[in-house]
């Protein structure tokens, strides 16, 4: 998946097409069309969320092999 695929227009794209599927105005070809488009979005969303949860776990991963030293201001 390219890095530059828009996960919010998509997820716009995707709320577009159901909003059409529900409008009743679009013939059977054109809801099969829209449907297969919207399979095919969703699909693409759920890889980059996926992609997403795990660049998230990895930095956290790194957030928990940080050791701190409690700071006391006072020491000084």
């Amino acid at each position: 998946m390219s890095d530059k695929f828009d996960l919010e227009k998509a997820l716009n794209k995707l709320d577009s097409i159901v909003a059409k599927l529900e409008s009743k105005d679009v013939s059977l070809d054109e809801s099969v069309q829209l449907f297969d488009e919207g399979v095919k979005l969703a699909k693409q969303c759920a890889d980059k969320l996926t992609q997403i949860k795990g660049s998230v776990n990895k930095l956290k991963g790194e957030l928990e092999s940080l050791s701190f030293e409690k700071f006391d201001a006072d020491a000084e």
